[in-house]
């Protein structure tokens, strides 16, 4: 149980850090070096696809135990 903890504190420290690292530089066109390591738009599109995913098979399991 620790190790799995662990396992989600560090994934949520590692991505804190890469915001913080992101919100902090300010981004420019011309310098290369002051690109945002991450592109914060596509990884708030793909949480969505993945909350959308997990409410619609949330609810499909509700509906089959709905039935028995």
């Amino acid at each position: 149980m620790r190790v799995f903890l662990g396992m989600i504190l560090g994934a949520a420290l590692t991505i804190a850090a890469a915001y913080y690292w992101d919100s902090m530089r300010t981004s420019s066109a011309a310098g290369a070096e002051n690109r945002p390591m991450v592109n914060w738009d596509v990884v708030q599109s793909n949480w969505n696809v993945v909350k959308e995913r997990a409410q619609q098979g949330w609810a499909e399991l509700r509906a089959r135990v709905d039935r028995s």
